[in-house]
């Protein structure tokens, strides 16, 4: 019995996943990790773990309700963890898992770019708006 891979069964893997379908599960998974919440809380893991209160601290004007929705989703996807300590108050943690840790690097990317060319969006945008 072969256990390699040829090439059509290789694409045929590929082709299973095609983001540009909107059935397709990896859409999903782009449009939970180009929210700017989730984005915001990867970054903020990425240093460890953190309190809840810490985080909703971290992330300015985030609310209570966006917060929860968007670590629970993080959770379901596998890419974050809850942990309950019991104490009282109880103390909850989360933490990015493996996977959460392999997206770390282009949700950096992608903030240190938005940091860094602001002002010439600021620009784009001012000149658009006052385009006749």
């Amino acid at each position: 019995m072969s256990t390699t891979t040829t090439p059509s069964e290789a694409h045929g893997a590929r082709a299973a996943y095609d983001a540009y379908l909107a059935e397709c599960p990896a859409r999903h998974l782009l449009d939970r990790i180009s929210n700017k919440w989730v984005s915001l809380i990867v970054n903020a893991l990425a240093d460890g773990p953190q309190r809840y209160s810490d985080l909703a601290r971290t992330l300015a004007s985030v609310s209570q309700k966006m917060l929860t929705q968007s670590l629970r989703a993080l959770e379901r996807d596998g890419l974050v963890t809850r942990t309950v300590t019991p104490s009282v108050p109880v103390r909850v943690d989360y933490a990015l898992t493996p996977l959460g840790r392999s997206l770390v690097p282009v949700m950096q990317t992608i903030k240190a770019w938005a940091e860094q060319n602001m002002d010439e969006v600021l620009a784009a945008r001012t000149g658009y708006d006052a385009a006749p």
